[in-house]
């Protein structure tokens, strides 16, 4: 009578080892939504380890695909912490200088000159600067601060957000703006926290777009005393509110004031 025949060997566990890869990259890549980049980067790290165990086990193949998904998580989790730091410091030192203006304003005497002197001589010729400032700009229009910074902001472009896009919904208006930084002063400025805001139609706040082809591409570092530097940044307008949007940027938080820009998102 011929043996019984050996059983097949079990088919290799690499489903946990690849989810991590890929999870790891797409936590990595969106680092800048925090949540989303900490959630991603989580799980990849535990299906990493796990189809790490599952490789040194022999009941996985692919050892090292699973270990680079949990490296790529940890960094994703980290990474996202950091920015999250970063921005919380930046909107609490922001919160701080308004405060501290609202207190030398409440506390001044109010028929004195908070600006220093007045250029006429009836006080005029100070107030008229301060108005003249919080005009708002046209979208393609530039704004150059007193020391010669200057901030152009382009007029909204149609983008077409890719299929891994986080921060856009089906029926709105996808746009970008392209933000330009000339450092036309004489030191070296951060453009790092150069990070724009809008507001729809509606007075609404609009979501920014992140996906895998650079729909937002923020500043990054430094820039040069004559130097420019650009990026882009695309929002996802609800299509019932694109008439007139506002956005709001400036090119450095806590040094320079924040300028408005606004047109049609279209």
């Amino acid at each position: 009578m011929a043996p019984p025949p050996f059983p097949l060997p079990p088919q290799p566990q690499n489903g946990l080892g690849v989810t991590a890869l890929v999870l790891g990259i797409i936590g990595a890549v969106l680092f800048f939504t925090v949540w989303g980049g900490i959630l991603l980067g989580v799980l990849a790290l535990i299906f990493g380890l796990i189809g790490h165990s599952k490789a040194r086990k022999g009941l996985a193949t692919n050892k090292g695909v699973a270990l680079t998904g949990a490296i790529l998580g940890g960094v994703a989790v980290i990474v996202s912490a950091v920015w999250l730091v970063v921005v919380v410091l930046a909107l609490q030192g922001v919160s701080d200088e308004l405060q501290k203006e609202v207190d030398k304003v409440a506390t001044a005497d109010p028929g004195a000159d908070v600006d220093g002197p007045t250029g006429g001589e009836d006080g005029e010729g100070a107030e008229e600067p301060a108005a003249e400032s919080d005009e708002p700009l046209e979208f393609g229009a530039s704004h150059t601060y007193d020391d010669g910074v200057k901030v152009t902001v382009s007029k909204p472009k149609p983008y077409s957000p890719d299929e891994f896009a986080a921060g856009h919904k089906d029926g709105n208006v996808a746009v970008q703006f392209t933000i330009t930084i000339v450092n036309g002063g004489k030191k070296t400025m951060d453009a790092t926290t150069a990070l724009p805001t809008l507001r729809d139609a509606k007075g609404a706040d609009v979501e920014m777009v992140f996906d895998g082809s650079n729909a937002t591409k923020p500043f990054n570092g430094k820039i040069l005393a004559g130097k420019r530097a650009q990026a882009s940044f695309a929002f996802s307008v609800p299509a019932d509110a694109t008439k007139e949007v506002q956005l709001e940027v400036g090119p450095e938080v806590l040094k320079y004031d924040d300028m408005i820009w606004t047109g049609a998102a279209k």
